[in-house]
């Protein structure tokens, strides 16, 4: 195995400041997410979800952001899979968001909520037919004796809805992060990078520089 304990990227001069930051940690993020999109960043809305047990046994995924509004972060996934079991008896999750190309990422805290059932149906029926019929094909996270399996039930599920309407599966749909922190982190110089922490109290958002 190569050397890996001497690779490492200089940042450039970028700079975060009280000055240049909104009160609001949405606004915030949402400036951020449109520099990354005008950056053509690869995935700008790909984000690692953390999870817990009840026990407190981490476990983390990308998964996509589908949709932000005033309250919260909102993805979609099957619910019986490993972070839908860990949400139902944990549901505190974290979010993190890595932009290389900006130099920036930021990181969100807080509690996860099933999204109302009209929510789900409607972005499931935007979705392609072959991903709304995956979402009944596969078991998630669930053990499989190989990927013949996995096609074969993608093709009896194709089969049986040529003769019936395509709806959402019950146990797939969406999930709100309802944040609670956010801290915003961006690359400087001599890894003394800027990093600015927003903490939820009461209705209003607290704002604090965090050393590197």
């Amino acid at each position: 195995m190569s050397d890996i304990s001497s690779i490492r990227s200089e940042y450039r001069l970028a700079r975060l400041d009280f000055d240049n930051l909104d009160i609001s940690p949405f606004n915030q993020f949402r400036f951020w997410l449109n520099d990354a999109m005008r950056a053509q960043v690869t995935e700008p809305t790909a984000m690692v979800l953390a999870t817990a047990t009840a026990d407190s046994k981490p476990s983390a995924r990308m998964v996509l952001l589908k949709d932000l509004d005033t309250d919260g972060f909102t993805f979609f996934s099957n619910y019986d899979s490993k972070k839908g079991n860990q949400l139902e008896v944990n549901p505190f999750a974290a979010l993190v968001f890595f932009w290389p190309e900006l130099e920036r990422q930021v990181r969100i805290e807080g509690k996860v909520t099933r999204t109302l059932r009209k929510v789900s149906d409607e972005y499931f029926n935007t979705r392609p037919e072959g991903s709304r019929i995956g979402s009944w094909a596969s078991p998630q996270s669930q053990r499989i004796p190989g990927r013949e399996y996995l096609e074969n039930l993608q093709s009896d599920y194709q089969k049986l809805f040529q003769q019936k309407k395509l709806e959402r599966p019950e146990n797939w749909g969406g999930y709100k992060l309802i944040p609670l922190l956010f801290e915003f982190w961006q690359g400087r110089e001599n890894r003394l990078h800027d990093r600015f922490e927003y903490t939820r109290n009461g209705n209003l958002w607290e704002m604090n520089r965090l050393a590197p």
